[in-house]
């Protein structure tokens, strides 16, 4: 496997899915292993953040780069009629309709491939979105942003999960020989896909996080952007309103 280019770049989008693609069969067992369990807790921040944003109860919800779909199905705690999981990689998306469908919940989560910047939808069609760990893979940061923009309603809210720069003193320290160390030869030994977990903390690296990432929802058209940064900083809680 060729590891995805670095920040924005032509190719970007084939070279991703093809990445998660390959790894998609241990991917959430690695996501526990790798974060010690507390990526659930962050993907329940993330809805929390959309439930107290939405005027009202929703009637669709979109999860734009669902993989394997654990936060679309979180979603459902905001009660909507439906929620839509997006996703590049059809081997993730394989993975999240056989877990969509052992819960129980094919009748109210439906999974689609598609690409944030090209979203197979209506204009207005959502009351609200959000994205987990995904913005940094966009080939184009800003189209992807304004194409999730389009296909939310007027004032919806969209609320975005990213890794950041934690700058505190162990924790930045720590973080990047774990991330630069160790995270790789464990991502390899159980995936067998050293590339994939090389890539993770290189791309982390290269995203403009942070009060950068709030100034792109801006430019695009997200108003009463926010970022709240989560457990020292390893992430952030981004949220705008279309």
């Amino acid at each position: 496997m060729t590891k995805p280019p670095l920040g924005q770049a032509a190719g970007k989008k084939e070279k991703v899915e093809a990445m998660f693609d390959e790894i998609a069969p241990r991917y959430d067992a690695l996501n526990r292993l790798l974060s010690g369990g507390i990526d659930v807790w962050w993907r329940k921040k993330a809805v929390q953040s959309l439930r107290t944003a939405l005027a009202g109860q929703p009637d669709r919800l979109m999860d734009v780069a669902t993989g394997t779909a654990d936060l679309a199905v979180a979603l459902l705690d905001a009660e909507p009629r439906e929620v839509v999981g997006v996703d590049i990689s059809d081997g993730m998306l394989e993975l999240g309709r056989k877990k969509v469908a052992k819960k129980k919940l094919s009748d109210q989560i439906t999974l689609v491939q598609g690409d944030a910047a090209a979203l197979p939808f209506d204009d207005d069609t959502f009351d609200g979105a959000t994205v987990a760990f995904g913005v940094r893979n966009f080939e184009d940061l800003r189209a992807g942003l304004a194409g999730m923009r389009r296909v939310l309603r007027p004032g919806a809210p969209l609320v975005v999960l990213e890794f950041s720069h934690p700058q505190a003193f162990p924790v930045k320290q720590a973080y990047e020989a774990y991330s630069k160390h160790i995270l790789p030869r464990i991502g390899k030994a159980v995936s067998g896909s050293s590339e994939a977990y090389e890539y993770l903390p290189e791309s982390v690296a290269q995203f403009p996080d942070g009060q950068a990432f709030v100034d792109e929802m801006r430019a695009v058209g997200f108003t009463q952007c926010t970022a709240k940064p989560l457990t020292f900083g390893i992430v952030t809680l981004y949220r705008g309103r279309a």
